[in-house]
């Protein structure tokens, strides 16, 4: 049985993120003074007096507008409410109630779950002040006075909250799901290939630039494993990113990167490599992550005999400094070859995971010293005496020799090809670590 889902609504700017960040104990929503922000669903996990249930942070609801981004906004809050057990509806004391929170509320009352009324920004400690005792109009029974920013009355929301959930079987929490962060530049189709992937329009697809804003987490299950996918905000270039808001954006992005085991890299097929792209996937490349180059949009390219290969040549070009990725064409409009996708994202995950037996790698590396002889330099040849595996994601491995100055990058590169032919180390990068020490030690 999966958590109890609770439901964080309300109009903009009222506080909802800062409220969820709260409730979660970190920091998953871009909280700014700005209304709109958040846009997708973001979920996070919360625990209170035994119970354990998933939040759900949602964009502001603007009843009646025509805006397309607004509109999808209020389609992900409608979502949300029909997903879950208990709703929270937020509201600020300062602002009193508007006509938009009559509507949310009407709306909320149609919908037949549970509703808690929160009055937020109530900052002072004590008796709540005479504007608080307003929110009774709203027809949802008694409010409660919390401040986000501080967390005056979030005990007893919570003690609120877990009244209304449903009993919930113990289950052990799932550790084995693959993390594939989704990354690229804007426009490039991430949140399309992860509303394909999960089934439903779990992020909100726009061909404007910047739609998506937080990093969100979309668990996958089905024949090829599980899977937490994170849709990313677009990266742009640095002198781009004039806005404070696609600031946070990029940071969620890169904290994306850094949780996840595989990243898979879009770029676009109508517009080819750019600069971006090896900027983009440079930095999964230095977090040592799996990695997977996706080419999307590859149905709209006009095709001709041999137009794959010569694109995936050129791009093996373009990849040059992470000649081990494995390049996909796909289409997160159709679904074509997402099956390769998949396939690609668990070889990765292992490779990356994958320890090798100091035997064995010793046995390749005696191998490959045999074949092509160690560089020399001035009558010193370099001596490797063993090599070990220290960690794996990525998979580091320390080599003793004789001299590090010998040991050039351009036989640090045979041996690794020689390493990854061997075990099959596909789609993930490889350290290696030099320790020097003379024959004696």
């Amino acid at each position: 049985m999966s958590k109890p889902v609770v439901a964080v609504v309300g109009r903009p700017n009222v506080g909802k993120s800062t409220l969820f960040n709260k409730l979660v104990g970190k920091r998953l929503s871009i909280v700014d003074d700005t209304p709109g922000v958040t846009r997708d669903r973001i979920y996070g996990k919360c625990e209170w007096c035994g119970h354990s249930f998933t939040v759900i942070d949602t964009g502001g609801i603007e009843p009646n507008t025509s805006d397309i981004l607004l509109s999808q906004m209020r389609a992900q809050a409608q979502l949300a409410i029909d997903a879950a057990d208990v709703i929270l509806m937020v509201t600020d004391l300062h602002a009193g109630v508007t006509a938009a929170d009559q509507e949310v509320a009407s709306m909320l009352r149609r919908s037949g779950r549970p509703v808690i009324l929160c009055v937020n920004k109530c900052d002072t400690v004590g008796e709540p002040p005479v504007e608080f005792y307003e929110f009774y109009n709203l027809g949802l029974g008694d409010p409660i006075a919390v401040s986000s920013v501080h967390g005056h009355g979030t005990g007893d929301l919570l003690d609120h909250v877990v009244s209304y959930l449903p009993k919930e079987e113990t289950e052990e929490e799932d550790t084995e799901a693959i993390r594939v962060a989704v990354i690229g530049k804007p426009n490039v189709g991430k949140s399309s290939l992860i509303n394909h992937i999960s089934g439903e329009n779990r992020c909100i697809v726009s061909d404007i630039a910047g739609t998506t804003r937080d990093a969100i987490d979309t668990e996958v299950d089905n024949s090829y494993g599980k899977f937490i996918f994170i849709d990313t905000a677009g990266l742009r270039r640095k002198s781009k990113v004039t806005d404070q808001i696609e600031h946070y954006s990029v940071l969620r992005a890169q904290m994306a990167i850094e949780r996840a085991d595989v990243c898979v890299i879009m770029i676009d097929a109508l517009t080819g490599f750019t600069e971006q792209d090896s900027k983009v996937a440079g930095l999964a490349h230095e977090a040592g992550k799996g990695c997977v180059v996706a080419v999307n949009k590859w149905d709209a390219v006009e095709k001709e005999t041999g137009t794959m290969e010569s694109m995936r040549t050129k791009l093996q070009g373009d990849f040059s400094f992470m000649s081990y990725v494995p390049i996909i064409f796909l289409s997160a409009k159709t679904g074509q070859h997402l099956k390769d996708l998949f396939q690609t994202i668990c070889q990765s995950a292992e490779s990356n995971k994958k320890r090798i037996a100091t035997g064995m790698l010793n046995d390749v590396l005696a191998q490959a010293t045999a074949r092509v002889q160690p560089p020399t330099d001035k009558g010193h040849r370099l001596k490797i005496y063993y090599m070990t595996q220290a960690s794996t994601c990525p998979p580091t491995f320390v080599c003793f020799v004789n001299s590090a100055e010998l040991f050039h990058f351009s036989y640090q590169r045979y041996l690794e090809n020689r390493i990854r032919d061997t075990f099959g180390l596909t789609g993930t990068p490889v350290r290696f670590i030099i320790r020097e020490r003379d024959r004696r030690s």
